[in-house]
């Protein structure tokens, strides 16, 4: 009897009954176990009473967590119940999901380290496939986040941004709660009809209480805004509009190099054998040009001695690569000043992009001129893009953890158990849903 007891708070199990001990062929061990009166004839699906439908003879095992280096297995007889909701089914356990192999605790410690380790380091560590990962954790999700709505109460300023998870334009779509830092939605593709899937699930006071929205400059992310939340300002990620510049500034690179690739193919081949004297030396400007993308993206603060030197060299061989470098940096510094300053210097990079002559730089003035009341309410507001790229880290670490998970939704709920206000903990600390935030 005694040892019964010990053996109940050992495999940590509630309303269960513990009949005997035995050692299998491959010396795992089977605890033979049964549901309390209280917990018997009970539907799998809802946990409903209902009437026994037969006497069943089917016996199952349930992995539970290891005790020291032997697999354990909880085993029962399982019969079925008529449930007047879902009819015929097997009955419920307390010890198990309706549709799972395994027990509660194991699953939690399962989904715990797949959160801390790759899927492979899982599989070995907990000596399960590496096809089950996934579906534990998918089920610990739905077994922890009781309200999901919930997260979207109070909400006041929003982020969405997109992600790539697989090469091929596979995309999922980020909702984050600027003032917490934490993901509160996700969902696979992207663009207006995935954005509005997540403002229909939205009652008309939490669509009220949005006051600001932040994205890229997608024509999609306002067209929903204006739907959804008319009384909303729309506000770009700084990260987004800094990057418009370097990508306009690595197509001017581009064509630089190829001007001068050409003009240095033109000039008249050196003969072979030892140079003369007066021989001029060949021209490096494409060479220079083209080694000098790294020194080009970064901000001047930041650059390496030999990154400067390599600068200074491009603004005397080429004096219009360096103003479109020269167009970057004002507009990255924009972002550094309130709305006043902020504003002045704007229009500043606007009106010097229009006459810069660099068709790059011209066709990005438009595209702020299209955008111009999207960033100064990002100024006006202070918009930090810090949190949200932090964010945005933690989704690429944990897509490349997830590699291999043939199910998105798989994916979707290790993101969501990372990344959101729900927490997984280790069987010793409790079960269940706990918000950090």
């Amino acid at each position: 009897m005694l040892t019964k007891k010990i053996l109940k708070k050992a495999l940590n199990v509630k309303h269960t009954a513990i009949d005997n001990v035995t050692f299998s062929s491959d010396d795992s061990i089977i605890v033979r176990v049964h549901p309390t009166k209280s917990e018997q004839c009970r539907c799998g699906k809802c946990g409903r009473k209902a009437p026994r439908y037969d006497a069943g003879s089917r016996i199952r095992r349930w992995r539970t967590c290891d005790m020291n280096t032997h697999k354990t297995y909880l085993e029962s007889e399982v019969y079925r119940v008529n449930c007047p909701v879902h009819g015929v089914v097997a009955c419920a356990v307390p010890w198990a999901r309706h549709d799972s192999a395994f027990t509660y605790e194991f699953e939690h410690m399962t989904a715990w380290v797949a959160l801390h380790c790759s899927r492979k380091v899982t599989a070995e560590f907990m000596r399960i496939l590496w096809n089950t990962v996934g579906p534990i954790i998918s089920r610990v999700r739905q077994d922890v986040d009781f309200d999901p709505k919930s997260r979207f109460d109070g909400l006041v300023n929003i982020g969405v941004d997109e992600t790539s998870y697989k090469k091929g334009h596979k995309y999922i779509t980020v909702i984050v709660n600027h003032d917490t830092g934490k993901v509160i939605w996700v969902y696979e593709g992207h663009g207006k009809g995935v954005f509005s899937l997540f403002f229909k699930q939205l009652t008309k006071e939490q669509r009220a209480s949005i006051q600001l929205v932040s994205g890229d400059g997608a024509k999609w992310v306002q067209s929903c805004i204006a739907e959804y939340c008319p009384d909303a300002e729309r506000c770009i990620d700084p990260f987004h509009v800094v990057q418009w510049a370097m990508e306009a500034l690595d197509k001017a690179r581009a064509a630089a190099w190829n001007d001068a690739r050409k003009k240095t193919s033109s000039e008249t081949k050196r003969k072979p054998g030892r140079p003369s004297k007066d021989t001029p030396k060949p021209d490096t400007t494409a060479k220079d040009i083209k080694s000098g993308k790294f020194a080009l993206g970064k901000a001047p603060e930041n650059l390496t001695e030999k990154q400067r030197a390599k600068l200074e060299l491009i603004a005397k061989k080429d004096n219009r690569l360096y103003r479109a470098y020269l167009l970057k940096e004002e507009l990255r510094l924009v972002f550094h000043h309130g709305l006043d300053a902020g504003k002045e210097q704007l229009d500043h990079f606007i009106k010097w992009a229009q006459h810069c002559r660099i068709p790059e730089f011209v066709e990005l003035q438009r595209k702020i001129r299209r955008h111009y009341d999207a960033i100064l309410a990002t100024l006006k507001h202070k918009l930090s893009n810090a949190r949200i790229e932090a964010v945005n880290n933690k989704i690429k670490l944990t897509i490349r953890m997830a590699y291999g998970f043939g199910n998105i939704n798989n994916m979707i709920d290790m993101i969501m158990l990372r990344c959101s206000d729900i927490k997984v903990n280790l069987p010793w600390k409790g079960l269940f849903l706990t918000h950090t935030c």
